[in-house]
């Protein structure tokens, strides 16, 4: 399993003009065969910070989400705000374990 931890700084307010295209994503990419988890947030404390949290099945899944057209169109919204920074890692998990208790 994939995981990919992103966070991304955008302008005050930029988010308001791309909601339609961020939900659009979530939506769109949540269909996709071997995504497992996809979802954004921002910050509570922070409302210039997007966080994305992606769960994929392999890395095949992962790289056919970035040939989809919602990804481009995703990518076309994210430059029209022009985010102040971006950063994307992705993790190879090799199990998930229980949480402690």
């Amino acid at each position: 399993m994939l995981i990919v931890a992103a966070e991304v700084v955008v302008e005050e307010g930029a988010l308001n003009g791309v909601q339609e295209a961020l939900g659009t994503m979530e939506e769109e990419t949540r269909k996709e065969a071997g995504c497992l988890t996809y979802a954004f947030s921002v910050d509570v404390n922070d409302p210039t910070m997007v966080r994305i949290f992606e769960r994929w099945e392999s890395m095949d899944a992962l790289a056919a989400h970035f040939k989809t057209p919602h990804m481009a169109a995703f990518g076309s919204a994210l430059s029209v705000i022009q985010p102040k920074s971006m950063d994307i890692t992705v993790y190879e998990v090799e199990k998930e374990v229980p949480l402690p208790r």
